[in-house]
């Protein structure tokens, strides 16, 4: 059977919301103005010190601060969980893989921290047999580390990557695993930008693609 390994944030999960309520709690603090939705969506993909340098860049933050904007922003996100959702079928599709045979990892730049609470509140957490985050490693995605210790964690193999983002495809093409997009996701760059050949809008849609595989 093929393992399947996941992205988090934008994939399984729509976590934009606690995401920008954190975000907008440090810029209230620091005296900026808020993020919008739809600022929040792009500037997720990278991790925590990737988003705050995005926040920080859009709303001019002084340099000396922003190791403060990042500690502080981890400190109120951990265990933000009340507004995040997963998106529709996902527990379903979860069991289904998991009935079929498929192990299945998750390989997120999410903190530890945040990434256990959210699976934790989810009723997620049950369903994954390796799980590398952000800070797991020294390195995070694309660097295609990350991608390769969750695959060993399973015990190596065939394997796909989901994903919503171009770095995620770019993580998927460095590590040579097929790569599946989830287009509701988060991006920086335009959906066409990401030249993925397995793609989806409805999670639901996952398992035909692991058959064809």
């Amino acid at each position: 059977m093929r393992h399947v390994i996941f992205d988090l944030d934008g994939t399984l999960i729509d976590s934009a919301p606690d995401i920008r309520r954190a975000a907008n709690a440090v810029l209230e603090e620091e005296g900026a103005a808020p993020l919008t939705m739809e600022e929040t969506r792009r500037f997720v993909g990278g991790g925590a010190p990737i988003f705050v340098e995005r926040m920080s860049d859009a709303r001019a933050l002084p340099e000396p601060r922003r190791r403060q904007v990042l500690e502080r922003f981890v400190e109120v996100y951990e265990g933000a969980t009340a507004l995040t959702r997963p998106y529709p079928g996902v527990p379903e599709v979860l069991a289904s893989l998991s009935r079929d045979g498929h192990a299945l990892g998750l390989c997120t730049n999410k903190p530890e921290g945040p990434t256990g609470a959210v699976l934790e509140a989810l009723g997620l957490a049950g369903f994954f047999g390796a799980v590398v985050s952000g800070d797991t490693l020294p390195v995070r995605k694309p660097d295609p580390a990350p991608l390769h210790e969750c695959l060993e964690r399973l015990g190596g193999g065939p394997a796909l990557y989901v994903g919503d983002s171009e770095v995620d495809f770019e993580t998927a093409r460095r590590a040579g695993m097929p790569f599946a997009l989830h287009t509701e996701g988060y991006r920086q760059d335009p959906l066409d930008a990401v030249p993925a050949a397995m793609r989806f809008d409805d999670m639901r849609a996952l398992p035909g693609i692991v058959v064809s595989l």
